[in-house]
């Protein structure tokens, strides 16, 4: 076997592995805008601090999920 093909294979395998990150940031998106409801649900008078709040725990939680697949496309291509 050609090493620039079994180079290829394992970029291949590499990429597939950093893209796993994107699951876990699919998830915590999840749990953010879950954890926001009960808030609102229990306190509503708070309800624009805790907006706030998840917007960030979502663009945080976001931002690993970018880095995640940024990672995927830097082993892929380069």
């Amino acid at each position: 076997m050609d090493s620039s093909v079994l180079l290829q294979c394992f970029k291949m395998i590499g990429s597939g592995m950093a893209t796993s990150g994107v699951i876990g940031a699919g998830a915590g998106i999840g749990i953010v805008f879950a954890g926001l409801l009960i808030a609102y649900s229990r306190n509503p008078g708070l309800q624009k601090t805790l907006f706030s709040y998840a917007i960030l725990g979502f663009a945080l939680t976001e931002a690993m999920g970018l880095l995640a697949l940024m990672m995927a496309f830097l082993i892929l291509f380069t």
